[in-house]
């Protein structure tokens, strides 16, 4: 399944076209929820630990130790319970606020050292080096990692190519190898060749499980076998996606740099409850927080919203029970962000969709049609109380950004909130709170 000659040809031509080869470099934090707990908690540093999932559902981040001893990510909590006390594994609830937060500090150093950056997810990032020698790659991403390091307590591992999907594979080799660095940069072709021999190929970015299965049964077991496949099979039995994952694999640089400017199109808010609903006016609480927290982050992008949708369902496991699931959407005749109209059409579309009897185990809000909020002027059904609502706007969000979210409030959100998300493992860190604050004795 060697390239043919006029795949070969095609594949010189675009190498000799893109002379100034890039350097891509991903820069991955370790076991990254579990390392935002051990900040806070340096005695947990050398012990077996996990992050749950919503409502304390899943293992989401695992330690080394947890590793070592069994604990496989995604498992369900229950069935570890007996691994936790046999090796006094510390267990966290998840603390979104937190990790969102260390986040943004571990982007905030990445953004010091490259002109180009994209966030990948909540603990990766692609950086463009184009502009670093190759002969100072290396020391340049080790002194990278030191910094971030002792900048923001966080460990990273570090893979640099000259493709997106081959920084992957070194980024995974440097993890696996417990190195915390793997360039492949100055490494020649035959060497990188011998890594991708080793590499299975479930395991290379932007290939699924369903896709690794059909090349498994064409004989496609590792990451060297798919560079060396034929361009006309992978077009015929794959996707764009698929010949661009091998173009990459070949050093080809196919996926570019994704601007994290551009606006959302969609904002969806829900979560699972901590205990089955019954009652409309706990569901009606649920619902409501969400459009609040929906709201301030269009406003945030400064975004105005044009249709939101309410849904509610059931649990779709339960043998027991009538799976029910229920949505209502409404087009509003004015896009807006404010928070009051928006919780009053929450509010009536939830009353429409409302069927007592199910036990609810989730609700949501979605707003559609999202835009730039100096796209739309007033129009023929403006009140003309719009620069109130927006002054009024402003006060809530400064208001909850300096004392904390919810803070200011709709009473309709209510008091006991019994719906939201169990946390029995909660280490309730608060990085806004001087409690937190790390102590240092003097002697």
């Amino acid at each position: 399944m060697r390239p043919r000659f006029g795949e070969w040809l095609l594949m010189s031509y675009i190498k000799l076209k893109n002379k100034s080869y890039k350097k891509i470099a991903l820069v991955d934090c370790n076991s990254f929820y579990v390392s935002c707990e051990r900040l806070f908690n340096p005695r947990i540093n050398n012990l077996p630990v996990v992050v749950l999932s919503n409502n304390d559902g899943c293992v989401i981040s695992r330690s080394i130790e947890a590793k070592k001893i069994g604990i496989k990510m995604g498992e369900p909590y229950f069935k570890v319970k007996q691994l936790v006390k046999k090796y006094n594994v510390q267990v966290y609830s998840s603390n979104y606020a937190l990790y969102g937060d260390i986040s943004r500090r571990v982007m905030h150093v990445l953004k010091n050292f490259s002109p180009k950056i994209e966030m990948y997810s909540i603990d990766e990032a692609f950086l463009d080096l184009s502009l670093i020698k190759n002969e100072e790659v290396k020391s340049f991403v080790s002194e990278l990692r030191s910094i971030i390091l002792k900048w923001t307590g966080i460990p990273v591992s570090i893979g640099v190519a000259q493709t997106k999907t081959l920084s992957k594979v070194a980024n995974h080799l440097a993890k696996k190898e417990k190195i915390g660095i793997k360039n492949f940069i100055i490494n020649n072709e035959e060497e990188i060749d011998n890594f991708l021999k080793k590499f299975p190929i479930e395991d290379i970015w932007g290939v699924g499980r369903k896709i690794s299965k059909l090349y498994k049964n064409n004989n496609i077991h590792t990451a060297h076998d798919l560079k060396m496949a034929s361009n006309t099979w992978i077009k015929k039995n794959t996707n764009v996606l698929g010949l661009k994952t091998v173009m990459e694999l070949r050093n080809i640089s196919c996926i570019d740099f994704e601007s994290n400017s551009n606006p959302r199109k969609n904002c969806c808010v829900s979560r699972s409850f901590g205990k089955k609903v019954l009652d409309y006016e706990t569901l009606k609480e649920s619902v409501v927080a969400h459009c609040l927290n929906a709201a301030e982050k269009i406003r945030v992008d400064r975004q105005v919203v044009k249709s939101v949708v309410v849904f509610i369902r059931n649990s779709p496991f339960n043998k027991n029970e009538r799976f029910f699931s229920k949505s209502k959407k409404i087009d509003l005749p004015i896009p807006t962000d404010d928070s009051i109209l928006l919780t009053k059409t929450c509010i009536q579309s939830l009353k429409e969709i409302f069927l007592k009897g199910p036990r609810y185990q989730k609700a949501g809000v979605i707003f559609l049609g999202l835009s730039t909020k100096e796209k739309y002027d007033k129009g023929l059904f403006s009140s003309g109380t719009e620069e109130k609502s927006q002054n009024l706007m402003k006060a809530i969000d400064k208001t909850n950004f300096r004392f904390g979210r919810r803070m200011i409030t709709v009473a309709d959100t209510g008091f006991c909130n019994n719906w939201r998300m169990r946390k029995g493992h909660s280490s309730k860190i608060d990085t806004s709170s001087y409690d937190f604050l790390p102590t240092i004795n003097i002697r």
